[in-house]
């Protein structure tokens, strides 16, 4: 099959081919007839398998062809909006719809926070088609009268269980009472969950139901091991891998946000080019680290599950769990960054005995257990007993919140630390 079969306009399909795209992926093959259609449509698709070309190109083909007819000195209203869970992400969608959309005379821009809004007020007035926007600018946006929604045709939520992970469904439900009633929904979601459920009935008409992989699974491209590994000398095994094996480009999980600043520190100081996102950084810095990362001149890129929403780097190769995240779902997130349009990928766990309880729900999730793999020089010390993992201000269920003990270094770890940045430097 062909992108021509899709029954696209010829606009889309010369866009498509600057693009270099040749055959449509399943999830997009799927889709966009059934959008084509105007009807409803809850999908269950993975990161990395071509979902934002998937709702991207029926949406820009409806919008081109049903045209309102209105003033032509009046501002465009707003005909599509597309909702997503971080400033990356929409960023990252908005540039799609530019280039599918680029033979084509509709107008769209992107609205997020953490920059200042007056830039993007002034391009909502002026008029546009297509607004791609995070919901709490938008919202604000919209309580302050700087956009109106009420000619809304096309509404999509992107990455819908995030919005939900994130807390962000008052916010959605706001801005869901601002649109016409009147008009055609499309939900994406990468996990399925009961909340995922209550909400399609509540947005969704009749929808049709489209999966192209089974939900909670990971893309078969992506290698996943697990090496088990004492808490206080993951950094070391860390900048071993990287440095040892040549990596060039790493993407690294940490649980919190203090954890990736002091981790990327950690790792300039074993020699290795890194630096760290998270959602106390600005936009500005973490579109530069991202830039940075994405053109090679920074090798590793520590991240918070937040801050890594929207990362689309095609082949990236490796992804690093340091830190295992307390939701499953996450780990599916995450890993989700490689093994994208069929490309190979490695996902790797650094595994403590105190995050034993994570990996066994993750496992549960994925329905596979991860193959163990010690790394010589690293095994796990089986006299270390069990700690509590702090999240937030409250341990985990069922654990003391006793304070951490520091151990004494022992002799293979200064031996290591001496090596590692020698190790780092290695390109």
């Amino acid at each position: 099959m062909s992108f021509s079969d899709l029954g696209l306009s010829d606009e889309l399909l010369r866009a498509i081919e600057a693009q270099q795209y040749t055959t449509p992926t399943p999830i997009q093959s799927k889709v966009i007839p059934v959008i084509l259609a105007g009807r409803d449509v809850m999908a269950g698709a993975q990161t990395g398998t071509g979902k934002t070309a998937a709702f991207s190109l029926p949406m820009l083909q409806r919008l081109a062809h049903s045209k309102k007819t209105q003033s032509p000195s009046a501002p465009k209203q707003v005909r599509a909006l597309i909702l997503t869970p971080t400033r990356e992400l929409a960023v990252q969608v908005h540039a799609s719809i530019e280039a599918y959309g680029q033979y084509l005379s509709l107008q769209s821009t992107v609205v997020y926070g953490g920059v200042k809004a007056a830039r993007q007020i002034g391009r909502l007035q002026r008029g546009v088609d297509i607004v791609v926007a995070t919901p709490g600018r938008l919202l604000d946006l919209a309580q302050q009268r700087c956009v109106n929604l009420s000619q809304v045709e096309i509404f999509i939520l992107d990455e819908a269980d995030r919005m939900l992970d994130m807390g962000f469904i008052q916010d959605v439900k706001k801005i869901m009472a601002l649109l016409p009633k009147q008009r055609q929904n499309l939900l994406f979601s990468a996990t399925n969950s009961p909340e995922i459920t209550a909400l399609c009935k509540n947005l969704l008409h009749e929808p049709v139901f489209i999966e192209v992989a089974r939900r909670n699974s990971i893309a078969e491209a992506v290698e996943q091991v697990v090496h088990p590994v004492d808490r206080d000398r993951k950094r070391e095994l860390l900048s071993y891998l990287i440095g040892s094996k040549n990596w060039k480009q790493v993407l690294v999980f940490t649980r919190t946000k203090h954890g990736a600043d002091r981790l990327s520190k950690q790792l300039i100081s074993d020699g290795l080019r890194a630096t760290a996102i998270h959602g106390n950084k600005s936009q500005a810095a973490r579109t530069k680290a991202l830039d940075a990362f994405k053109s090679g001149d920074i090798r590793v890129l520590v991240a918070t599950d937040v801050a890594a929403r929207g990362i689309d780097i095609e082949n990236l190769p490796h992804v690093i769990n340091f830190d295992l995240p307390n939701m499953p779902e996450d780990y599916v997130h995450r890993i989700g960054r490689t093994g994208r349009a069929g490309n190979g990928g490695q996902a790797i766990s650094l595994v403590c005995i105190d995050e034993q309880e994570f990996l066994q729900a993750i496992e549960r999730l994925i329905q596979f257990q991860i193959p163990r793999i010690l790394i010589p020089g690293y095994e796990p010390d089986p006299t270390i007993k069990k700690e509590p993992i702090l999240l937030g201000r409250a341990p985990m269920r069922g654990q003391s919140s006793a304070p951490r003990r520091k151990p004494a270094p022992t002799q293979h770890s200064r031996v290591q630390k001496k090596y590692q940045p020698r190790i780092g430097q290695s390109r």
